[in-house]
């Protein structure tokens, strides 16, 4: 059986990555593909308890200020179980993997926005996550004022509607957020391959026709180099 594919899908909270990766993921099992999705941090029960501190602006009212690299550390510690746990077995089996933040949303925000630098983030990586890196990665970054708004307006809301408070980055100056996005850039620039930005701050419908066209060539060329592959054994 052929491998799976792997997909990530990155930006800054408000660009508009999760409403569209539930919209590709559809999209992809409307065309017969099965597909797994999760995000980080979350989607394992540990995974879920590690979100909860890392995201509710109330946890550091009764833990205290989360150092940086406690927070990294616990970044990597929930993507060290997604992988064991979802990750892996899934692409083993031939699934489509659409991941809602990766690797690259540590060294953005991480690496970048607390400034720990990427060779940090990226020796954890190789160290926690076996080197472990998406077939292809889906950066939105509309313009950033756009997503701080979106994203402040958003968490507002769901605190208010449904008790949910997930406002603990949100809550970062504009230069912190400034950092992540120009760090976003850097990795984009170092590794064009894989990483492909996707800027335009279009609707809802028109984001989601670039991706599927972008996502539909990967895999075609994914599973044109797997035939080669099995016709050269």
């Amino acid at each position: 059986m052929a491998r799976g594919c792997f997909i990530t899908m990155e930006g800054l909270d408000g660009s508009g990555k999760t409403t569209q990766l539930k919209r590709l993921a559809a999209a992809l099992e409307a065309e017969g593909h099965t597909v797994v999705t999760l995000r980080q941090p979350g989607s394992t029960a540990l995974g879920d308890r590690i979100r909860g501190l890392l995201l509710d602006s109330r946890s550091e009212s009764s833990l205290g200020p989360i150092a940086p690299l406690a927070e990294l550390a616990l970044m990597f510690a929930d993507r060290a179980q997604a992988i064991a746990q979802i990750i892996e077995p899934a692409l083993a089996a031939g699934h489509i993997v659409l991941c809602d933040r990766y690797t690259d949303s540590s060294e953005a925000y991480q690496g970048g926005g607390r400034q720990l630098g990427s060779e940090t983030v990226l020796a954890l990586h190789r160290a926690v996550c076996g080197g472990l890196q998406p077939d292809l990665t889906l950066l939105l970054l509309p313009p950033l004022a756009t997503s701080l708004r979106r994203a402040r307006s958003r968490n507002h809301r769901d605190q208010r509607m449904r008790g949910t408070d997930e406002n603990r980055f949100e809550r970062e100056s504009d230069e912190f957020y400034r950092r992540i996005y120009q760090q976003y850039q850097a990795i984009a620039l170092r590794e064009p391959e894989r990483v492909v930005p996707v800027t335009h701050d279009g609707s809802i419908e028109e984001i989601q026709q670039i991706l599927r066209e972008i996502v539909s060539q990967r895999i075609s060329s994914i599973d044109s180099a797997s035939t080669a592959s099995v016709q050269g054994a």
